[in-house]
């Protein structure tokens, strides 16, 4: 009889385990299906001649210690992630190209790099950039592919670093061992004319809803502001302030516009002020969400927008 309930209780509990995988199961294709992407391997339609490639985005630096602590080692953990795949980078910035082309170190730009590699016989290319937003870089980013996209079967563009509100959370929780305990933390951002720059005061926000009440968001070039910034640092009575920088790389706006005009100006405003000059591409957490974006457009399609209208059209939405 014992032996009975207790096969019986097995029975229940492996039946409950089924069911609870399957709920996950389901909901990760449901979260796939959402959000303009389908759940589709980019590898699953590729023929045996097809060829994959990832390109690896960078805006770049002409810095090169932080170069190897960020671009370089995100690039090596692309290679350990996808070992069987060809992994290229490409740089954004027009002017650290041609700066570092003095030096004689030669960078290719994106639609450059897309082009060498269709003549390489590449036919589907993931694209992972290093961008923070989804901004001005990531929109210049999204023509250059589309000058070459006729170029090859398929390329699919993966999403910067904050996104999605998790990507937020998961951001905050990577840097937090990095804030002071003592005194104020300040994250100076780089900032944008365009409306994403909002993503700087959600970032503030979820830091104080996740009690980092001590911790600050200013940009350089957006909103928050320097002022802003120092306004709230007077109005929550601070005098100690650890500046960080919140770019990938910890280049010329990280050891000029932080570490020498920030600083000074605080310093003259009676603050006591230390830097942390590190990127935000040496942090390995911050890394694995870039690796995670990446991981998530090869195994998901992104949906055009107009052929989910069409499906909405002929009534095809989930219900």
């Amino acid at each position: 009889m014992h032996r009975c309930i207790l096969n019986q209780n097995k029975n229940k509990m492996k039946k409950s385990l089924l069911i609870v995988l399957y709920i996950f199961i389901c909901c990760m294709f449901i979260q796939a299906q959402e959000g303009n992407f389908r759940a589709m391997d980019i590898q699953q339609e590729m023929k045996p001649s097809d060829k994959l490639a990832i390109l690896m985005v960078h805006f770049g630096t002409t810095h090169d210690n932080t170069r190897t602590l960020t671009i370089d080692a995100i690039n090596q953990k692309t290679r350990e992630t996808f070992p069987t795949i060809e992994v290229r980078e490409a740089y954004t910035s027009r002017i650290i190209i041609r700066r570092l082309k003095e030096r004689g170190i030669i960078k290719q730009t994106p639609e450059e790099m897309l082009k060498q590699l269709n003549k390489e016989g590449y036919t589907h290319i993931l694209v992972q950039p290093t961008e923070l937003l989804d901004g001005v870089e990531m929109e210049s980013l999204q023509k250059e592919i589309s000058n070459v996209s006729p170029l090859f079967k398929e390329i699919r563009l993966g999403r910067p670093l904050l996104y999605s509100t998790d990507d937020f959370a998961q951001v905050i929780q990577a840097l937090s061992k990095d804030f002071s305990i003592k005194g104020a933390t300040v994250l100076m951002g780089h900032g944008t004319y365009k409306p994403i720059t909002a993503s700087y005061t959600m970032l503030d926000y979820m830091l104080k809803a996740k009690n980092y009440s001590n911790v600050y968001v200013g940009t350089v070039e957006g909103y928050p502001s320097f002022q802003d910034m120092l306004n709230k640092l007077h109005k929550d009575k601070q005098t100690e302030v650890t500046l960080i920088p919140f770019m990938f790389v910890a280049g010329e706006h990280a050891h000029n516009d932080m570490a020498i005009k920030w600083r000074q100006a605080l310093e003259k405003d009676n603050f006591k002020v230390t830097t942390l000059i590190k990127g935000l591409g040496e942090n390995p957490d911050i890394q694995n969400i870039y690796i995670n974006h990446l991981k998530f457009i090869k195994a998901n399609k992104p949906l055009d927008i107009e052929q989910k209208k069409a499906e909405y059209a002929a009534g095809k939405e989930k219900q």
